[in-house]
């Protein structure tokens, strides 16, 4: 059966306010768009053109800024993890960050389906004192199909260094096991979506009061924490539509502004 190759890679140079186009590479179904928009900090949108990813597919996703520059990066929409027939789809994302850069990586949702397999690996490297603010977000199943999962495999791997020392590592496995243990203490406790929002920066354990005045109330559970120049919130619900209103809360506290253009509220 036919399987999804793809890659695009982006690198931006500093401009006044923002960045510049230096770099652009696209094959396969990755894709990567520009949008014009009304600041001098731009967007860089990535996408998969087949729709989603299943077993088998591998994809994979680069962005770099260069000393100076900053960008936010995101996705123009959910990435789907379809069953699988065989195999495990693989996605990769690489950014690095300059000095005196930064980067807001602010994806939307993956959402599995039943009988998906998906492994991540996501690697951002920092230099000097270059800003990361990053999300991900994964939902199990087809919430508005009434989807229940029993069956999907995800291995997503996150690391985030700075000047080549470990500063951040979210490793996460998802298996039937997991999700047939998910309502113990010790599990999902039911949730239907959950996510990890994290800010790497100096001085980031500022941003721990603001955050947590953010958090919502009802319907979404959230803790965060500040250490080392990292402040690191996760959140998880029943709904995914109540976890999303809860995030655009949170990223706008962190950011100071508003969400990218392709984010639909």
């Amino acid at each position: 059966m036919q399987r999804t190759r793809g890659r695009a890679a982006v690198t931006l140079a500093a401009a006044p306010g923002g960045a510049r186009l230096t770099h652009l590479h696209q094959s396969g179904s990755a894709k990567a768009m520009l949008p014009r928009i009304h600041t001098p900090r731009p967007e860089v949108v990535f996408l998969n053109t087949a729709g989603g990813l299943t077993g088998g597919d591998r994809m994979s996703f680069a962005l770099t800024l260069a000393p100076g520059a900053s960008a936010t990066a995101t996705t123009q929409t959910a990435e789907r993890a379809y069953a699988s027939s065989g195999g495990v789809a693989e996605l990769a994302i690489d950014m690095r960050v300059g000095a005196g850069g930064a980067l807001d990586w602010l994806p939307q949702e993956t959402i599995l389906f039943e009988g998906s397999a998906l492994s991540r690996r996501t690697v951002i490297a920092l230099e000097g004192d270059a800003r990361l603010l990053m999300l991900e977000t994964v939902v199990l199943g087809r919430i508005a199909m009434g989807e229940t999962l029993t069956s999907a495999y995800l291995h997503d791997s996150r690391s985030v260094t700075r000047d080549g020392r470990p500063v951040l590592m979210e490793p996460l496995r998802l298996t039937a096991e997991t999700l047939r243990r998910g309502g113990a203490s010790a599990g999902l406790r039911g949730a239907r979506a959950i996510a990890t929002l994290a800010l790497v920066a100096p001085g980031a354990e500022d941003a721990l009061g603001p955050l947590r005045a953010a958090f919502p109330g009802d319907g979404v559970e959230a803790a965060a924490s500040a250490w080392n120049g990292k402040c690191v919130a996760r959140f998880m619900g029943s709904d995914a539509a109540l976890l999303r209103r809860a995030l655009v809360r949170a990223i706008t506290t962190l950011r100071g502004g508003p969400l990218p253009r392709v984010w639909q509220i």
